[in-house]
């Protein structure tokens, strides 16, 4: 057969292999459209809805029908997982560091003083500790430890307020309803107010039910960001509360209506992990943000309205107790100031499937660095955990030797008292206890060892232990002592300059 003969053969060949391999990429084509269209649909399906969500729908199990995704990562807060300085293992940090016993004593938290574990405990574990059992509290305590959004409104509608609970949260009777609640319920005795609640901090308190827009629910965050918005404290990283207060200020700062979508991801954040005090008879609950969010600002103002948390047992002194200050410290850092939210880092996104979500299991970033950290961070994990943790360490030493300073100048303070030296006499010094222990304690409360903005925490340290030595020196002039007086003695294993760590893994 000839050369020509085949020609055909191999060109027919040829064109069937051609159309094979065309048809195999439509086909491809086609069911990569096709998966494109169902991601995108599938995008866009971000809710199921199971069942009505309403204002009075408490239970998070509940919204858990229409947001599955959400509810899962929500009910993982219980896990118990360990950072280098913090985690959620709630270890005595008295029995860790005894020196806080001291600095503490004559308060409740002398007593009882445990490291925080997740929001799936925050109720549990305040009704347990014995700073409630052992000591009479107010139900104003719940503000930040309960979903108790609807108790405040049921107890603002039995007081007079308009409405029904039906009515949306941010609406004028909803709001009406939320403060009167809020003002009754704070000065309930706890054991009373505690039968009001069911479930810790749910989806209720921090979205709309219709809407899922982040909404501010409770009434100390409202009045304390009015309070700060009024007050001549730049807050470059609240871009609305700047741009309200070039406006004729005729009505209050309203977050719900005036703050971005960003802003909210950490003020949401900020009803709760704040300092506050317990304010008059009515225990009412209020940030102490009249002056600024600096610690020395909070300080003026404590000073100007008379407030004191105790008088130590040992010196007299008119002591103050941080809470748990991360969004006023967080304020001072390089994160607020670029834009970065708290739900950037402790609730980042994440994808499943074609859909986009926050993750609702809050926790450190440095048990989800991926995802927390390297999304503006192109490093590696290790890079990153390792900047993280020098700033930490750095901290925890510095913290360690502002403990030292304390007792020292609380021991030096009580031989002064002890030798019966007037209330005149023992003023500066005592004076020079609260200043200093209020420094210390605002970084030791603070649940991120500095690193929300480590030179203003290596600042308020330094301020801290500068304030205590003079403090000791000032008792030592009164007893006339030239040796600082010996501190009890401390474990072999907690050198000055070490604070109190979670124990070692079991």
């Amino acid at each position: 057969m000839s050369t020509s003969d085949n020609a055909p053969k191999r060109g027919s060949g040829l064109s069937i292999f051609l159309i094979l391999v065309t048809a195999g990429a439509t086909v491809g084509v086609m069911m990569l459209m096709q998966n494109i269209r169902e991601r995108k649909t599938e995008a866009k399906e971000t809710v199921f809805r199971v069942t009505n969500i309403a204002e009075t729908t408490v239970d998070p199990a509940e919204w858990g029908k229409n947001f599955p995704r959400q509810y899962d990562s929500y009910k993982r807060t219980v896990d118990v997982d360990r950072t280098k300085y913090g985690g959620s293992e709630a270890f005595q940090k008295l029995d860790q560091d005894p020196r806080w016993r001291q600095i503490f004593k004559g308060y409740a938290f002398s007593i009882d003083y445990r490291e925080e574990r997740g929001h799936a405990y925050m109720l549990s574990d305040q009704r347990e500790t014995e700073r409630v059992t052992k000591k009479p509290q107010p139900g104003a305590c719940l503000h930040c430890h309960a979903s108790i959004t609807n108790a405040y409104r049921k107890a603002g509608i039995e007081k007079g307020a308009t409405g029904t609970l039906d009515d949306p949260l941010t609406s004028p009777s909803g709001q009406e309803q939320l403060m009167k609640g809020f003002e009754a319920v704070c000065a309930v005795p706890y054991n009373d107010a505690t039968k009001l609640v069911t479930h810790p901090v749910a989806c209720v308190d921090c979205h709309d039910p219709q809407t899922m827009q982040l909404r501010i629910s409770r009434p100390g965050f409202t009045n304390g960001i009015q309070a700060l918005a009024k007050s001549e404290d730049p807050v470059p990283h609240l871009p609305s509360v700047e741009r309200w207060r070039k406006g004729d200020r005729k009505n209050a700062y309203d977050p719900n209506a005036e703050a971005t979508r960003q802003e909210m991801r950490s003020m949401i954040c900020a009803q709760c992990h704040v300092e506050y005090y317990f304010k008059g008879d009515g225990k009412l609950v209020t940030f102490p943000w009249h002056k600024g969010l600096k610690v020395e600002q909070i300080e003026t103002y404590y000073n100007e309205v008379g407030w004191k948390d105790w008088s130590h047992a040992e010196t007299g002194a008119p002591a103050l107790k941080a809470q748990h200050p991360e969004f006023e410290l967080w304020s001072q850092g390089i994160h607020a100031r670029s834009g970065v939210a708290c739900a950037d880092c402790h609730m980042p996104y994440q994808r499943e499937g074609a859909v986009k979500i926050s993750d609702h299991h809050v926790r450190s970033p440095m048990l989800n660095t991926a995802r927390a950290c390297q999304t503006c961070h192109h490093y590696s994990e290790d890079e990153i955990k390792s900047r993280v943790e020098t700033i930490q360490d750095r901290t925890a030493k510095l913290m360690g030797r502002g403990e030292e300073a304390v007792v020292a100048l609380i021991n030096a303070l009580k031989a002064a008292k002890d030798t019966g030296a007037s209330d005149d006499t023992l003023k500066k010094a005592r004076e020079l206890q609260r200043q200093s222990q209020w420094r210390l304690d605002f970084i030791a409360a603070e649940n991120s060892m500095g690193f929300h903005a480590p030179q203003e925490s290596a600042r308020i340290l330094g301020e801290a232990i500068d304030l205590a030595r003079q403090g000791e020196l000032e008792a030592l002039k009164i007893t006339g002592l030239s040796a600082t007086p010996k501190a009890p003695d401390k474990p072999a294993d907690k050198p000055a300059d070490k604070p109190a760590t979670p124990p070692p893994a079991k």
